[in-house]
């Protein structure tokens, strides 16, 4: 008898020392589980405004279209390997890609639906479209910063050589609607755009770490 009672007193002491250790792992929040490996996260979501203008520009996903609708190929992709500071600009270390302008969309207001320059990335022998860039020269912008998005343009710059004179001062603004940018949407270089190395069309700017016009 007891040796009966002894057990179910041990039992119930048992049962009181587990309770409130039940009762702590209910009431603790569940934690999110790890992400797994070999799946990045999602890249931010574009703004509803910028996915709208992404969807007007899908047709220039072939280069022959923008071609036709009179953006002219500079030729160069622009690759800033080691970034580089412009004046008040800093590009961080990455590229920008070949730009398409179109001088027609050029003039003192800005349009969403008519970007002055279309960028692409060249991947295995292809035209990748990456960005969109808004550009208005300084003697067209009136004596005022243009902007558009909610985004003031960067500059005003002197024009990028080779692929445009540098007494072209202006302003822009690239918009990565398709190649996701690890700095953000609106920053000018893109660490995820490659350049062919040792292309003779891939100009490295700023490899001592300044611009040089």
């Amino acid at each position: 008898m007891r040796s009966r009672i002894l057990t179910l007193f041990l039992a119930a002491l048992a049962w009181i020392a587990i309770v409130p250790a039940i009762s702590v792992a209910q009431a603790a929040p569940k934690q999110a589980a790890p992400a797994q490996a070999g799946h990045p996260a999602a890249a931010p979501a574009l703004a509803p405004e910028l996915v709208s203008v992404k969807a007007n520009l899908e047709k220039y996903q072939d280069p022959i279209a923008a071609l036709r609708d009179g953006y002219l190929s500079t030729v160069g992709c622009i690759d800033f390997p080691k970034g580089a500071v412009d004046g008040p600009i800093t590009y961080p270390p990455g590229a920008m890609g070949v730009h398409f302008i179109n001088m027609a969309n050029v003039g003192p207001k800005l349009d969403p639906a008519k970007p002055q320059v279309l960028i692409y990335e060249p991947v295995n022998g292809k035209l990748k479209l990456a960005a969109a860039e808004w550009f208005m020269p300084v003697q067209v912008a009136g004596g005022k910063v243009p902007s558009i998005f909610g985004q003031t343009l960067y500059g005003p710059m002197d024009g990028h050589q080779p692929i445009m004179p540098k007494e072209l001062r202006h302003y822009d603004l690239h918009v990565w609607l398709w190649k996701t940018n690890p700095k953000g949407v609106f920053t000018s270089t893109n660490a995820a755009v490659k350049c062919p190395a040792g292309d003779p069309y891939t100009f490295a700017e700023g490899t001592d770490g300044h611009m040089h016009h």
